[in-house]
């Protein structure tokens, strides 16, 4: 969390297996650490996928080839992540 920011705390209810999963893996950085990323992550995909459906309406969709590679880079993104979590035990270590 950047220091300094106003805070202001809220209730949200969460499946418990989910959260013993969440706070397993925000153990030093805390769970309010944790929520906060996670919040600020799905925030910004939510905004490139309003970019996304603005650029396929003014350009035309996306060629079957574009998308195939970028899903494929996404996924060697995702594997990368994965080993520098396994390596690293999952504990604050970024992609």
């Amino acid at each position: 969390m950047v220091s300094g920011m106003a805070t202001k705390k809220v209730t949200v209810t969460i499946p418990e297996e989910l959260l013993d999963e969440i706070r397993a893996d925000a153990a030093e950085r805390g769970l309010s650490a944790y929520v906060t990323d996670a919040l600020r992550v799905k925030r910004d995909r939510d905004r490139l996928v309003e970019l996304v459906d603005w650029l396929q309406e003014e350009y035309g969709p996306v060629a079957e080839e574009e998308s195939a590679a970028a899903l494929a880079e996404l996924d060697e993104i995702d594997a990368e992540h994965d080993r520098r979590r396994a390596q690293h035990g999952g504990v604050g270590e970024a992609a």
